[in-house]
């Protein structure tokens, strides 16, 4: 009898140990959590900020900018000087651990440089209050978020402001070339992005990419940040999506970040970093007759397209040669 009451103690006591375990673990969780949202701004707004100019006049320059990251001695950057145009499309290459990713956190102001200045229309981003100079920004970086909600939901985040049907959240689906897969979902835009919920759908890495950039589309931004924005595209999606950048992007600065000269060769102006330095600058042509840095990568990239183009003419088949020459 003392056995079996032990025992049923014993399976009572259980789900209410298991439990307070879980509170604990929780606990920690929810500290770290805290911990985080009070560490302060390393960036804080200015006391008397300015208004971010709209629409830009002179556009965005970087002078002498310098930067290493908090915690180390290393230097990333060194003086940077580089102009971005009111609608001029540039594109940012480099090897990887150049900095080109880290630039475009500084002009984001989450982190400010060490020396020298990102002014836009001649005023300093650290006049201008942190949350209206992002507004003026979209971004897409490679490790870009996707979010278990409704596709509809997706594409607002990049504007939380607009209404559920307003007509821009269309158009930025069909800039990024998703519209035509979001209308054959059943419930359309309205379809949870995760098969965790019931009735939700799945994407792969290529769809939640240009779902992504439909979300940097849709806001009404005058800087358009895009960071290997196709890297997960397949050849025809890649080219029918820079078939039509200029166009949308009309009116927009944008700088692309691309290891991809396909994609690089649509810019107006091109930016060389080389192991934190700004070494070359120039349009497609004129780098290639520069004949450095920039025309070296090119060549790498084109050899391998040369190399199967040559594979394939060995084997007698000149259709594909031709096609691969192209």
């Amino acid at each position: 009898m003392y056995f079996g009451a032990f025992q049923v103690a014993i399976s009572s006591l259980r789900p209410t140990l298991s439990g307070l375990a879980k509170l604990y673990e929780n606990n920690l969780f929810l500290s770290t959590l805290y911990e985080f949202l009070n560490v302060p701004k390393s960036v804080p707004d200015p006391l008397h900020p300015m208004a971010v100019p709209r629409p830009w006049r002179s556009g965005l320059r970087v002078e002498n900018l310098s930067f290493h990251y908090p915690g180390t001695d290393r230097p990333i950057l060194h003086d940077i000087v580089m102009t971005i145009r009111p609608g001029e499309i540039v594109a940012l290459v480099g090897r990887n651990g150049s900095g080109k990713t880290t630039l475009t956190k500084l002009l984001c102001r989450l982190y400010d440089p060490d020396t020298g200045q990102i002014t836009i229309d001649g005023t300093d981003l650290r006049n201008f209050k942190i949350e209206d100079l992002r507004g003026e920004i979209s971004v897409v970086y490679q490790d870009f978020g996707r979010y278990h909600m409704t596709a509809r939901e997706n594409i607002m985040l990049g504007r939380p402001d607009i209404a559920p049907d307003d007509p821009s959240i269309v158009q930025a689906a069909q800039w990024a070339g998703i519209h035509d897969y979001l209308i054959r979902l059943p419930k359309g835009y309205d379809t949870v992005m995760s098969r965790t919920f019931a009735d939700g759908e799945e994407l792969s890495i290529g769809q939640w990419q240009k779902l992504a950039l439909a979300r940097a589309f849709v806001r009404d931004s005058q800087l358009i940040l895009l960071d290997e924005p196709t890297s997960s595209f397949d050849a025809t999606a890649e080219f029918e999506f820079f078939e039509k950048f200029r166009e949308m992007a009309r009116g927009r600065s944008a700088l692309i970040i691309s290891h991809r000269f396909s994609t690089v060769r649509l810019a107006d102006r091109i930016y060389v970093l080389d192991a934190g330095h700004l070494i070359e600058q120039g349009n497609h042509e004129e780098l290639l007759a520069l004949d450095g840095v920039y025309a070296d990568l090119y060549r790498q990239q084109a050899s391998y397209y040369q190399d199967e183009s040559q594979s394939v003419n060995n084997n007698n088949i000149p259709a594909l040669s031709t096609a691969f020459s192209k």
